[in-house]
């Protein structure tokens, strides 16, 4: 059996990101397609097959790839995949749409259905950092991307879900069923701490829809302490609205993690997330989340033993869950107990038998 993996593009480091790596430690042969690659973002893949599009050769492509969404499906649609029998396609948004040779196997892994399509496109062109002219342009553009999209989505032949609400989505944007396989958190990195917890801990991706806001504000009003690590396109609004209990870490190496999250109060996630691998983290290190009730958090989250939920997304809901927090009222073995539920070797293991299942029946298939 002879496979390839695809993935959308390697440009930020993120969750699916992070799924792209277990992936790729399940097969090492397989070459990874993507649309461009950063290696500057990505030391950890320097010694792999990477196989990029014609975009990898487009200008200011590192810093400016969303002036070429409107390329990214005939991209996609571009690689020679003629030689592989299986094919994993790692998705957020175009790489569920390649084309596999007859009698091969496409398994795709649904992060989500493109969300600047399906979720959030009005915010997507406002904030979209670009000349009037080329938002104006962007709608229609938009429209043409999203009937590319869905029957792009009817091409895999299993998808599989990141979570139950990501495979609602699925349901009422692709009009297809899905298969539920959570993704893999390595919580044997993260350990329980006796230290003393002194501050609240929030980080991921800097951008809007994460609503690190929330909780500048609540910390700012509270005069709580708070470290947020990461970067993203809002970090300079969110140190301007920050006060003086603030602190911005920015990028922290993956071995720094754990001694951070095992030295907070708890961690705060005001996002509605696919599923929330900071969240599963920061439980894998014995400390509760306070959560924004939807999306992934509903599944991750038990309120009154691993965290709390709120269920207003704005700062003064979220203040008064931080005014009556009490982190002795939690039971870091018993957290950390849930958080396993979600190891790195659950996902290798229930891959690796979806995928054996599923080409094993395409191979039945195609020859009767």
């Amino acid at each position: 059996m002879k496979l390839a993996i695809v993935h959308d593009h390697l440009s930020q480091n993120g969750g699916a990101e992070q799924v792209l790596s277990v992936i790729q430690r399940i097969w090492p042969e397989a070459p990874t397609f993507t649309l461009f690659f950063d290696p500057d973002r990505f030391p950890d893949f320097a010694g792999r097959d990477i196989r990029t599009s014609f975009l990898q050769r487009a200008p200011f492509i590192k810093s400016k790839y969303q002036w070429y969404v409107g390329l990214m499906p005939t991209a996609t649609e571009s690689y020679d995949l003629s030689a592989f029998d299986v094919v994993i396609s790692n998705a957020s948004a175009f790489s569920k749409g390649v084309l596999v040779r007859p009698g091969a196997l496409h398994v795709c892994y649904c992060h989500t259905p493109t969300r600047y399509l399906w979720v959030n496109p009005h915010s997507y062109v406002q904030e979209l950092r670009a000349p009037g002219a080329v938002k104006a342009l962007l709608p229609p553009l938009l429209s043409h991307l999203r009937q590319w999209d869905r029957q792009a989505a009817e091409r895999p032949h299993v998808m599989l879900a990141n979570s139950r609400g990501v495979q609602e989505r699925i349901r009422a944007f692709y009009a297809r069923d899905s298969v539920l396989l959570h993704p893999p958190v390595e919580t044997s990195r993260f350990t329980v701490s006796d230290a003393p917890k002194t501050y609240f801990l929030a980080g991921g991706r800097l951008v809007s829809y994460k609503r690190f806001d929330l909780i500048v504000e609540a910390c700012n009003r509270l005069g709580l302490p708070l470290k947020i690590f990461g970067t993203g396109p809002v970090e300079e609004a969110l140190r301007a609205q920050a006060g003086s209990t603030v602190e911005f870490l920015g990028y922290v190496p993956d071995e720094d993690l754990p001694a951070l999250y095992a030295g907070a109060k708890a961690f705060i996630h005001p996002q509605e997330e696919d599923f929330g691998i900071t969240a599963v983290e920061s439980m894998a290190a014995g400390r509760p989340v306070i959560a924004y009730a939807k999306g992934g958090a509903l599944e991750t989250v038990v309120e009154g033993k691993t965290g709390m939920l709120f269920d207003r997304q704005d700062w003064e809901t979220l203040a008064d869950v931080l005014l009556g927090f009490d982190e002795h009222a939690f039971d870091p073995q018993a957290i950390r107990t849930h958080a396993q539920a979600f190891d790195t070797a659950r996902f290798v293991r229930g891959l690796k038998e979806l995928v054996d299942a599923a080409w094993e029946e395409r191979r039945r298939l195609c020859a009767s």
